[in-house]
């Protein structure tokens, strides 16, 4: 073999080599994109599903494609109880939830469901800007591994049934669907109804069937549920301002650079923002519709409600920390 004839073979190996070492380079990346899936209980057709979304994106995109998020709605991949649970066992990575759910693991969080304890929405929104929110949820990332990286408002809680409730006495052993968590029992139980635990995924037909008398929710989660096809009468009695919790599980979150932890935290802030104003805005038009629909809305006397819950419990009744509740109904 002549040195002309050595020098093309030379070049021919080391073009085969920067072939090989590109297509690795090109496995290197591909498989370097991290698959996550994000779980909650909701219809496609809510805001806490389209702002999910949204936020899968965003991350994908603030990340350079390094995270691939799948959101799975409508209780697709378990009821509330399951995809908490998940977390823990590494079937989901991120999920939505209620810090009724969560106040499993750290029963201080779920201080947020005893009856009244805010005003309004902006009261609520205050609250997830406060010290004693961040206190609350360090605890529960403590005692859980996981990561709570937002919360969003979910709606002021009203009862749908089919006897009108005008009064506190109106409850009395009303049989009535609520989720399946202890803080909601409180308003219920002060009120001498019988509380009922029903998955979400099952209260329509337990509504519809006659299962249960009533249930209580926020006004676009019974538009979107389409309770109102199985009950006569809304009552705005408002009596828990709800919010759900946008938790990371631990397992990711240890996996997560400080750079990317930001981002996650940044969206999933955003998103949280986004999907409050969209159900505050909704909330203030569904009265009218429902009313339109044939649906007898009841505004009730909230202050009678309030009084007659404190006459028969306390927070320290249901658990929690009276100094956690005089801190959030302080604030201003």
């Amino acid at each position: 073999m002549n040195k002309r004839e050595m020098t093309k073979l030379s070049l021919k190996a080391i073009a085969a080599c920067v072939l090989l070492t590109g297509a690795a380079g090109t496995v290197g990346i591909a498989s370097a994109q991290t698959k996550l899936k994000w779980a909650h209980v909701y219809e496609t057709s809510e805001p806490f599903h389209k702002w999910s979304v949204w936020a899968a994106g965003e991350i994908k995109k603030r990340t350079n494609d390094r995270y691939e998020i799948q959101v799975f709605p409508a209780s697709s991949l378990g009821k509330e109880s399951d995809i908490n649970q998940g977390l823990t066992l590494g079937t989901v990575d991120i999920i939505l939830s209620g810090a009724s759910f969560a106040g499993r693991t750290y029963p201080p969080l779920a201080i947020s469901y005893f009856p009244f304890i805010f005003r309004d929405a902006e009261h609520q929104l205050l609250y997830a800007k406060s010290d004693v929110f961040r206190e609350l949820a360090q605890g529960y990332d403590q005692k859980s591994g996981n990561h709570i990286t937002a919360m969003t408002y979910y709606g002021a809680r009203d009862v749908t049934s089919n006897r009108p409730i005008r009064t506190p006495e109106d409850m009395k052993n009303l049989k009535i669907r609520v989720p399946d968590a202890p803080a909601y029992l409180a308003f219920p139980k002060a009120l001498g109804a019988n509380p009922t635990p029903i998955a979400f995924a099952e209260v329509y037909l337990a509504l519809q069937s006659g299962t249960v008398d009533a249930q209580e929710n926020p006004l676009p989660t019974i538009e979107a549920k389409k309770f109102y096809e199985v009950q006569k009468y809304i009552s705005l009695t408002g009596h828990i301002v709800d919010s759900l919790l946008t938790i990371v599980s631990g397992q990711l979150w240890e996996k997560l650079t400080p750079a990317d932890r930001k981002i996650f935290t940044d969206v999933m802030q955003e998103a949280a923002e986004k999907t409050g104003r969209e159900i505050i805005a909704s909330e203030a038009r569904l009265t009218e519709e429902f009313k339109k629909k044939g649906i007898t809305v009841i505004t009730v006397d909230k202050n009678a409600f309030r009084k007659a819950v404190l006459e028969n419990t306390s927070p320290a009744a249901q658990g929690y920390r009276q100094a956690d509740y005089d801190r959030i109904i302080n604030l201003k």
